[in-house]
C-alpha cells in the first residue's frame, strides 16, 4: 500500500512532470498568491518556483504557465475588493489604459537598453523604498485630504510609469503602486490595494493571452497551479480587507527585501535567471 501510495507520486504525469514536482510548485504558488493578494510583488516568490521546478525547459515556459496561475487566482482577490466596494472605478478605469500602455513603453525600452541599468538603479532605489516604508510607521486605514484632480493626475503617471516598469522588468509592480497611491494619492490601505488588483489583473490578462498564442504555456500544470493560486488570493484579500493596514505594512517591508535579494542574485548569478 506505501509502494503504491508512493507511485502514485512518482509514476503519475502532468505535462510531464510528476505529480510531486506539481505540488512542489502548487505550495510556492500558494505562497506567492496570498502574499501579491496584500501588497503584490508575488512574482518574487512564483516565477523562481517555476524556474526550479522548469529546469531543462525555456524561461518563457516558466513566465507563460506562472501568468495562468497567477492570472486566475488574481481575479478571485479583484473580485473580492470589488464586491466589498474598495475599487474607486473613477480613478482606476483610466488607470488600467494607462498600465496597458506604459507596459507596452517598457516592453519596448527593455530590447532597446541593457537589463542591467534597470538592476543596477533598482539596488540603489529599493534601499531607500525600504526605509520610508519603515520610517513611516502609520498607514492608513481613512484616506487623507487630496483635491480630486491631484489625487487622479498622480495615480494615472503612477499607472503609467509603474506600468512601463512592470513590461521592463516586473517584479514588485503591484507593491510599488500600493506606495504610490497611498504615500503620493493619500488613498486608504483597502481601496490602494483594490486599485492594484485591478490593474495587475488587467497586466496578466495581456501577458496570458501573448503567452498562450505563442505556445508557451503547460496548461495542465497552470491550471492545478491555479488552485492553490486562488486559495492564496482569497485568503489573502480576505485578510487584507480585514486587517487593513496591519498586515499590508509588514507584508510590502518582506516584498522589499526579498526584490532587492531577487535583483541581487540576477546581477551575482546571471546564469540562475537566464
Amino acid at each position: 500500500m506505501t509502494s503504491g501510495f508512493i507511485s502514485l507520486f512518482t509514476d503519475v504525469r502532468v505535462d510531464g512532470f510528476a505529480l510531486w514536482v506539481v505540488l512542489l510548485i502548487c505550495a510556492g504558488v500558494f505562497l506567492a498568491s496570498f502574499m501579491d493578494a496584500i501588497a503584490g510583488g508575488g512574482g518574487i516568490i512564483s516565477v523562481p518556483t517555476y524556474l526550479i521546478a522548469f529546469t531543462g525547459l525555456p524561461t518563457y515556459y516558466a513566465l507563460g504557465t506562472n501568468k495562468l496561475s497567477a492570472g486566475i487566482g488574481t481575479v478571485f482577490s479583484t473580485a473580492r475588493f470589488i464586491k466589498n466596494g474598495y475599487v474607486n472605478w473613477r480613478l482606476f478605469a483610466p488607470s488600467i489604459v494607462l498600465a496597458l500602455l506604459g507596459s507596452m513603453g517598457g516592453t519596448w525600452l527593455q530590447l532597446h537598453t541593457p537589463d542591467k541599468v534597470l538592476k543596477y538603479l533598482l539596488l540603489v532605489v529599493l534601499p531607500i523604498v525600504a526605509f520610508v516604508t519603515l520610517r513611516n510607521r502609520e498607514w492608513p486605514d481613512e484616506p487623507g485630504e487630496i483635491d480630486f484632480k491631484k489625487q487622479a493626475a498622480i495615480v494615472w503617471a503612477g499607472a503609467l510609469v509603474i506600468g512601463a516598469y512592470d513590461g521592463y522588468y516586473g517584479p514588485g509592480t503591484g507593491t510599488f503602486l500600493m506606495l504610490i497611491f497611498i504615500r503620493l494619492a493619500k488613498m486608504d490601505t483597502r481601496h490602494a490595494a483594490g486599485g492594484v488588483k485591478v490593474i495587475n489583473l488587467s497586466s496578466n490578462i495581456g501577458s496570458l493571452i501573448t503567452a498562450l498564442m505563442a505556445g508557451k504555456v503547460l496548461i495542465g500544470v497552470g491550471l492545478i497551479a491555479a488552485v492553490a493560486s486562488i486559495a492564496g488570493h482569497y485568503i489573502g484579500a480576505g485578510l487584507a480587507i480585514k486587517n487593513g493596514s496591519r498586515i499590508v505594512r509588514p507584508t510590502v517591508i518582506i516584498v522589499l527585501i526579498l526584490l532587492t535579494v531577487k535583483v541581487g542574485s540576477e546581477l551575482l548569478f546571471p546564469e540562475f535567471w537566464s
